[in-house]
């Protein structure tokens, strides 16, 4: 028995522009006999190939229907087996000249690897044991014109891959299960705020001011209105509005854009999560945040303890909770309770080999401090709690050290996971927040937010005391799936266009 017609046996003197030209030449010799697969409307099929092999007892003898794509051939003359995939995995079929007549046999054997077809025909095992389907019936449902990649670039080059996921997809059967875990995990963290009360509500994309975040955003104009518009950045704004007007509970999952840099961990449409809890604080984000991430990963993956990259990554184990400025004092040997003036710090971020701007207050350089000592460090599950109010303009200050805020950020393999405050709900204190903001933006920051008189006049009616977090989705999919980049856990990342 020979292989043959696989990608990785094609003839190799034989160019890409010849194969093309060979697969359009079937297809028109198919229109030319009545037999266009392409007005095939419906297949009706009545197994998927995972059904049949985890329930063979169930199945064996009996007629079932499925429909795949051809991902292998093996030819034996009068009889061939082939390999069809679909959405639940491969099945074998076995195909004889004796069991659909000459002429169909005929047909059946000028067709490609990856075209797609509809079997019919009854389930057994082979001598080495293999559940398979012994065809009746084949159908051509659709032709491939364009051979599958294997041969031409075997998929080494990450780039092809993520421009055309659909043949990432087709040829790589793991990758599938990266997304499907994705929509689990998001099911899973729906079902976990559902649980606790939480209602999901949908905000606009739109917004008339960049706010919400430091970030510099995307900004578009609407030709009827004649008016510049934002795509919004985060969701914060208007979730806490939502607050003000009477919900207890609320949560977004949603895309959000920044008009930033691509690396491995960001892309400029991403997926946030963000809730908001009337009368609780950043106490209370904390143990959501806990039970969530560590609730998801059972449900999803069937246990807490997960690797990352080698690292193993203990999600049972209560996280550490550790203060901004204790943090940097562990690792940096620097103790910022110690330091009292903007130009002390700067002093010490000059000794440290620190570089700051000219805008930058000592929380500002404290956070310096932290991001270039301690990230890295954060290996096991860590709250990094109390950033100084300069980094915080959305959080409450904290009652007793008002330099600080009642914010934390979740840290786990030295990334930033969760962001939560006690919100701000003096509206006095926010508007002097924003407007430092809007100096910040006026001496060149492109990150910093704009003043919001909408949402200054909705905390002036009165906003509850409210907790709030937000998590980005894509980056607690790489930790769940062991992702190394976000674009692996984005079906379709942001691309430059290929050059023609």
């Amino acid at each position: 028995m020979s292989e043959i017609i696989t990608p990785e046996q094609e003839s190799e003197e034989q160019s890409l522009s010849e194969v093309l030209q060979i697969r359009r030449d079937k297809l028109t010799e198919l229109k030319q006999n009545n037999k266009n697969p392409f007005e095939i409307t419906i297949f009706k099929r009545t197994a998927y190939a995972a059904q049949i092999t985890e329930c063979f007892e169930e199945f064996e003898g009996k007629e079932v229907s499925l429909a795949g794509r051809i991902m292998a051939w093996r030819d034996m003359g009068k009889a061939n087996f082939i390999d069809v995939r679909d959405a639940s995995g491969k099945m074998q079929v076995y195909v004889k000249i004796d069991d659909i007549g000459e002429e169909n046999y005929n047909d059946f054997k000028k067709w490609d690897i990856g075209d797609i077809v509809g079997v019919t025909g009854m389930v057994f095992k082979t001598r080495r044991g293999e559940v398979s389907v012994h065809s009746h019936s084949l159908t051509l449902l659709s032709k491939s014109l364009m051979p599958l990649p294997e041969k031409w670039h075997g998929l080494k080059d990450t780039e092809l891959r993520y421009r055309q996921r659909y043949v990432d997809l087709i040829v790589n059967p793991e990758v599938k299960d990266t997304f499907v875990k994705r929509s689990l995990i998001i099911k899973e963290i729906r079902a976990f705020l559902d649980s606790l009360g939480y209602l999901e509500v949908e905000t606009p994309v739109l917004h008339n001011i960049a706010g919400g975040a430091a970030a510099r955003p995307f900004i578009t104009h609407h030709n009827t209105l004649d008016m510049d518009l934002y795509m919004r950045i985060a969701l914060e704004l208007h979730l806490k509005r939502l607050i003000v007007g009477g919900f207890d509970k609320v949560y977004e999952i949603g895309r959000v854009f920044r008009n930033e840099g691509i690396s491995v961990r960001h892309n400029p449409e991403f997926t946030l999560l963000e809730l908001y809890e009337a009368y609780t604080d950043f106490h209370g984000m904390m143990d959501i945040a806990e039970n969530l991430i560590r609730d998801v990963a059972k449900k999803v993956l069937g246990t807490a303890q997960i690797t990352y990259n080698g690292i193993e990554i203990d999600l049972d184990k209560p996280f550490e909770r550790l203060t901004m400025a204790d943090a940097v004092k562990k690792y940096a040997g620097v103790d910022f309770n110690e330091v009292h003036s903007t130009e002390e710090a700067r002093a010490l971020a000059d000794k440290h080999n620190i570089k700051y701007e000219q805008r930058h207050l000592k929380g500002d350089i404290l956070n310096l401090f932290f991001e270039a000592y301690c990230e890295e460090k954060l290996i096991q599950p860590t709250f990094i709690t109390e950033h100084p109010v300069e980094i915080s303009p959305l959080a409450k200050r904290k009652p007793s050290d008002p330099d600080y805020t009642e914010r934390f950020e979740l840290f786990i393999i030295g990334r930033e996971y969760a962001n939560a405050f006690s919100e701000l709900n003096d509206p006095i204190d926010q508007r002097e927040r924003f407007e430092r903001q809007a100096q910040l933006k006026a001496m060149g920051d492109d990150e910093a937010c704009d003043i919001d008189e909408d949402f200054l006049s909705a905390l002036e009616y009165g906003m509850p005391p409210t907790g709030g977090m937000g998590i980005g989705i894509d980056r607690l999919i790489m930790l769940l799936t062991d992702s190394y980049s976000i674009r692996d856990v984005l079906l379709f990342p942001t691309m430059r266009p290929r050059e023609s």
